[in-house]
């Protein structure tokens, strides 16, 4: 692989970090801002609709701009946001830069799908995407955990200057390592012709069910930890050890799904799916016990992100006709999942169902995604 694709994992990382990071520094920031920690969990949902909203609408901005001018001037205004969110003495400035990272996120994602499959032969498409994903996997192993630690150390604003300072060495390998490709008018496809290829039901339908087993994936990982104190009954300190190995389940998940999207994306998803299916009951059912949950957590973090990761390849294949938007279509998909699920599973958690809520959840998602899915197999396979 490129090593301009390691570069684009890295800023990755460095996003993933910010995305997930907040739900260990809530409390704090609650605290000194003096805002009800209900109140700062907003800026949560801030960054996750900006993210929605943002792909499209920055894809459509950078058009016109080369990939490496487009990447760079996302990732600057995503740094900048951070370093002004280190130095903001109030909620509404904070929740301010939320957005503005959010909208800088989901355009330099946008983005860099599209370059990372351009920079890559079409048959090594599921490859390179699996290296760029890495980078939020990765940060659900490392970056998580590592926000929460500096939180803890040095206070909630260490955690914003660490994710500001990781984009620097991605600042530089875009201007050294991403090729200035920038196409003449004459050889992009017009904004119409590429709208118009969005419409296309294939392209509908792998879109969908990327959202929906995203929803799944991001419900019941958003509420993990009310799981592992409540339900398994271990200590507060066996959290970060369970969203690690879900982490480097993902990890594994989207490397191994990575070599075979391109060649046979029908197995792993005739393979993940059910298997997806069966695990999340299955973890609802067996969760009270310690061994079960360890072991599940990492598998159906494997699971999730290779069916995940394929079905947004197949996102970027279906959309091959529009290289401005085929970025922002997967962008959206993914991050449509990740606003959807953990509201579902928020309503979950108030039920009966208690802590095991948001499993079920996930089941029915996925149930949905295969009930979608069967009777167009050949279709989402990419025949």
């Amino acid at each position: 692989m490129p090593l301009p694709l390691y570069l684009l994992a890295l800023a990755v990382f460095a996003m993933g970090t910010s995305e997930f990071m907040l739900a260990g520094l809530l409390p704090d920031i609650a605290t000194e801002l003096d805002v009800p920690v209900g109140t700062a969990g907003l800026l949560t949902s801030a960054f996750a609709v900006g993210m929605v909203a943002g792909a499209p609408l920055t894809a459509v901005l950078a058009r016109g701009r080369s990939g490496r001018s487009g990447l760079l001037a996302f990732v600057l205004a995503f740094l900048a946001a951070h370093a002004v969110a280190a130095l903001a003495t109030s909620f509404p400035l904070l929740l301010a830069t939320r957005v503005v990272a959010a909208l800088a996120n989901a355009g330099f994602l946008a983005v860099a799908l599209t370059t990372a499959a351009a920079l890559v032969p079409p048959e090594r498409k599921g490859r390179a995407l699996a290296v760029l994903l890495s980078g939020t996997t990765a940060a659900t192993i490392a970056g998580v955990p590592g926000g929460a630690l500096l939180g803890t150390l040095f206070g909630w604003r260490a955690a914003f200057w660490a994710v500001a300072l990781l984009c620097l060495p991605a600042v530089l390998g875009i201007l050294r390592g991403v090729p200035d490709r920038e196409g003449s008018e004459a050889e992009r496809p017009s904004l119409r012709a590429e709208l118009a290829r969005l419409r296309r039901p294939r392209l509908l339908l792998v879109m969908l069910l990327g959202a929906l087993v995203n929803a799944a994936t991001f419900g019941s990982f958003t509420f993990l930890a009310p799981l592992v104190t409540g339900t398994t009954g271990l200590g507060s300190v066996w959290v970060p050890v369970v969203l690690v190995l879900f982490g480097a389940g993902s990890f594994a998940g989207v490397t191994a799904a990575g070599r075979l999207a391109d060649r046979r994306p029908g197995l792993v998803l005739a393979v993940g799916a059910p298997l997806l299916l069966a695990g999340w009951p299955a973890l609802a059912l067996l969760a009270a016990w310690p061994g079960a949950l360890l072991v599940l957590v990492f598998v159906l973090g494997a699971l999730s992100f290779a069916v995940g990761a394929t079905l947004i390849t197949r996102v970027l294949h279906e959309a091959d006709g529009a290289p401005t938007l085929a970025g922002a279509c997967a962008t959206a998909a993914l991050n449509a999942g990740a606003v959807l699920g953990p509201l579902l599973a928020a309503i979950a958690l108030g039920t009966a169902a208690g802590d095991r809520g948001p499993l079920w959840t996930s089941a029915a998602l996925v149930g949905a995604a295969v009930l979608v899915a069967l009777p167009r197999r050949r279709v989402v396979a990419g025949a």
